[in-house]
């Protein structure tokens, strides 16, 4: 039975099933591969399913953390710090949406044996402090993009500050099967690159892998590079070329990958910036906004 207890002074704590914890979060995240990050009680079980999923294709280890902003321990404006104790009224404290994290992770471990070891962990304070914290040695955060206040800050923090590879649940929830089929946005451009080297493991757990260039240029420089970026990484994979044809790039590489069942989506992540893609409604914003698998990013 995981032990129950929040700090109120900024103190990160572990859990683990025998009750015994870690001295921090730092230590519990210190050694972990993948870092899943539960901010929402929404989408906290899709994170975890997708963190076990990644884990288990590549054999890594899981650290989970409730992560949440104590408004007293963030320096902001005397404002800001009033907006986010309004929060409360809606979302309820931040100590009571760990709680409902923590019963929802206690449910969720009787779902698998090996699940059984795995440790809670709960960081309140400073958010962009405590992302930087528990994330600083993963290889992969999993964590959402919809959501409440913190959610939304902890996916900028780890995509932008942190430049982690991040997998994100879509919004209606995840289906399971994450490497049965995925789907590679490409353009030859150094995010997308970063991306591919960051999830190579994944790429090479998969079981199918398609490489979609949208509107080639005429020497076929999409694709030519596509198939020397997968040479590279030891990947096996299709490359299919085709054409917007009036649409956006983003609905196209969410029309593709509907009629080929793609299980995830990689791309290389706010190439234009974030506000300038949500101003754009850009490719990122795009399928982060309508996609119905997971997708794996970094910038």
């Amino acid at each position: 039975m995981i032990t129950t207890t929040t700090d109120h002074r900024n103190q990160p704590q572990g859990f683990d099933a025998a009750g015994a914890a870690p001295r921090n979060v730092r230590d519990l995240t210190r050694h972990a591969d993948i870092v899943v990050l539960l901010p929402d009680p929404t989408s906290a079980q899709s994170c975890l399913e997708l963190a076990d999923d990644a884990a288990t294709a590549v054999q890594n280890s899981i650290a989970a953390v409730h992560i949440g902003a104590d408004p007293l321990a963030m320096l902001i404006s005397a404002e800001e710090i009033e907006l986010q104790m309004l929060r409360d009224l809606e979302e309820g404290s931040t100590h009571e949406r760990f709680e409902r994290i923590k019963r929802l992770f206690d449910e969720w471990k009787l779902g698998a044996p090996r699940r059984q070891n795995l440790m809670l962990g709960d960081f309140q304070g400073d958010l962009r402090r405590c992302v930087g914290n528990v994330c600083r040695n993963a290889s992969l955060v999993v964590t959402p993009y919809r959501g409440n206040l913190d959610a939304r800050d902890a996916f900028h923090d780890v995509l932008f500050h942190e430049n982690k590879l991040v997998l994100v649940p879509p919004a209606d929830g995840y289906r399971g099967h994450l490497l049965d089929h995925v789907l590679i946005g490409w353009k030859p451009h150094d995010h997308a690159r970063r991306t591919m080297v960051a999830a190579q493991r994944w790429l090479a757990a998969a079981n199918r892998i398609t490489v979609l260039c949208v509107d080639d240029k005429p020497n076929r420089h999409y694709e030519t590079t596509a198939r020397e970026m997968c040479h590279q990484l030891g990947l096996e994979a299709e490359i299919v070329v085709t054409s917007s044809t009036g649409r956006s790039v983003g609905n196209t590489i969410l029309d593709f990958g509907v009629s080929v069942n793609a299980t995830c989506i990689l791309i290389g992540a706010f190439k234009h910036g974030y506000l300038l893609e949500l101003l754009l409604g850009r490719v990122t914003y795009r399928l982060l906004s309508h996609a119905s698998v997971p997708l794996i990013m970094s910038h």
